[in-house]
């Protein structure tokens, strides 16, 4: 018997891409909450031969890879300029990590030479390596709620083995606020400062997972980070978003989450895009949702910045 609430996950960049960087419970767990694993990811091919007789077809393996989602608390490492528990989930999805000592740890995107992270997954003593990891990430910031980082993986599958649960240390994780007027003290969008409800923001990376004769590999072959913010309408005089949407024009979107040096969350850009806005109801409040996308500039790579400070 294994026991569901008996569950690790461990996460270390890798040197060589697909080769075990070999995570210890010591230095490289993840604390995380809300995981899903599909362990055997199989791609089959059914053998579809003629026969004088009903009946299914034998199915073959053609690939195998293992994908895992789940969700990590939003806060910071503790210390200004130290970069959190979490920032080996983020360089492994494709962003950069730069590092201003004793100040703030920038991650940025980037469109070559991408990271990937070994992840290990025990359950209960059952212990899933899966290397070569590439994934995606969402931002969720909800009033009156966690916020948190959704994560999401695909890597290459390894045959499982029975290996003791590691002990493990979280002190690089910080008790995270709930996002609320006191604990999420700045939200600016495009010059106004509506009061917001909630924030996402999706990294937009698309994942494949190839399969050839002599190699097999997770790549991320596109981004495109986009998300939705819904906060209280307004009237026209205070912010006319109808005739900003249909402007083209680009703007600025900045929102911090957490007040104390070392566990500061600062999403920013200053070339995103808004779509149409709609209409929608909180307690007999009218409120708007516009989803947007962010634009990077002629430069490249700069289309929003997440700095924890």
């Amino acid at each position: 018997m294994l026991l569901t609430r008996k569950r690790v996950i461990l996460a270390k960049i890798e040197t060589t891409y697909g080769v075990d960087s070999t995570p210890t419970g010591a230095t490289n767990a993840i604390l995380i909450r809300n995981l899903n694993v599909q362990p055997q990811a199989t791609q089959l091919v059914g053998r579809e031969i003629i026969r004088p007789f009903l009946g299914n077809f034998e199915q073959l393996e053609a690939s195998t890879h293992v994908e895992l989602d789940f969700e990590v608390e939003a806060a910071g490492s503790g210390a200004a300029g130290t970069a959190p528990g979490y920032g080996v989930l983020l360089r492994a999805c494709g962003l950069s990590e730069n590092i201003t000592a004793s100040t703030k740890v920038d991650y940025k995107p980037v469109s070559s030479a991408f990271e990937s992270a070994t992840i290990y997954f025990n359950v209960d003593g059952v212990l899933h390596k899966i290397t070569g990891s590439r994934g995606n990430v969402e931002l969720t910031i909800n009033s009156a709620q966690i916020p948190v980082f959704k994560f999401k993986f695909v890597g290459i599958y390894n045959a499982p083995t029975d290996t003791a649960l590691p002990t493990v240390s979280y002190s690089s994780f910080q008790t995270p606020l709930v996002a609320n007027s006191t604990n999420t003290p700045a939200f600016s969008f495009f010059g106004a400062t509506p009061v917001l409800q909630d924030l996402s923001f999706q990294l937009g990376n698309q994942v494949d997972y190839r399969t050839l004769i002599g190699t097999q590999y997770a790549q991320i072959t596109d981004r495109k980070a986009a998300g939705q913010v819904t906060f209280e309408a307004n009237t026209i005089a205070t912010k006319d978003w109808f005739t900003t949407a249909l402007a083209n024009g680009l703007g600025a979107l900045s929102i911090t989450h957490g007040t104390t040096a070392g566990n500061k969350i600062i999403l920013s850009s200053s070339t995103v895009d808004l779509l149409q806005p709609t209409y929608t109801d909180n307690n007999g409040v009218q409120m708007l949702q516009i989803g947007y996308v962010m634009t990077p500039s002629t430069a490249g790579n700069d289309e929003f910045n997440l700095s924890i400070q």
